[in-house]
């Protein structure tokens, strides 16, 4: 699925923006559930995005870890750009293995699409305000205002994520969802649902 997000989502307009049928991703979630091989060639681009918003979700404790939530906050507010990355990256590097690919491979797309902004109308900002509240959260429940600063704050996490990944990531973050031959893509296909199945067992695994 984010394969077809990479190749099909910088030429659609408001990915991740705009709603998918919800019946349509229900049915699609219940497939993957049921362990079934599911071919999205064909499928919804809105349809794999909202499938995939969903899956970060239900990650116990987030994707970026809850644990880690004052560490991330400081790295935000970090001023000097240089140091800032290294300090995101220190924190990316703390996190379990299954993380970090996933990670690795979803701003690979985001990047991809950004690039794209001109003509699918979603840059960082645009897409950080639609991924960034499944992104990470507070350990434990807090107030409404206290929530909100945290999101905001979150929001300004991911889009720097977004805007620096691969410097974050490694610099071969672009060619991870390239097709030089079908044997590497499918590589990169199944080291991404290997990930997403071992950060969330259970759930679901998405290609």
């Amino acid at each position: 699925m984010l394969l077809l997000l990479y190749h099909e989502g910088p030429s659609t307009r408001g990915i991740f923006r705009r709603s998918a049928n919800a019946k349509t991703c229900k049915e699609l979630k219940e497939k993957l559930n049921s362990g079934d091989d599911v071919q999205v060639d064909g499928e919804s681009v809105f349809v794999a995005a909202a499938v995939i918003t969903d899956f970060l979700r239900n990650i116990p404790d987030s994707v970026l870890s809850s644990d880690m939530h004052g560490l991330w906050m400081e790295a935000v507010d970090t001023e000097n750009r240089a140091h800032k990355i290294e300090a995101i990256k220190s924190l990316v590097n703390q996190l379990p293995e299954a993380n970090f690919i996933l990670l690795r491979h979803l701003f690979s797309v985001l990047h991809h699409i950004e690039q794209n902004s001109g003509v699918n109308q979603m840059n960082a900002f645009n897409l950080a305000l639609c991924i960034a509240p499944n992104m990470l959260w507070l350990p434990s429940p807090t107030g409404p205002e206290e929530e909100s600063r945290s999101m905001k704050k979150v929001a300004m996490l991911v889009q720097f994520l977004i805007e620096n990944s691969a410097e974050i990531f490694g610099g071969d973050i672009a060619s991870l969802f390239q097709r030089p031959d079908k044997k590497k893509s499918q590589i990169s296909e199944d080291s991404v649902g290997k990930s997403m199945a071992f950060c969330l067992p259970g759930v679901f695994e998405i290609l």
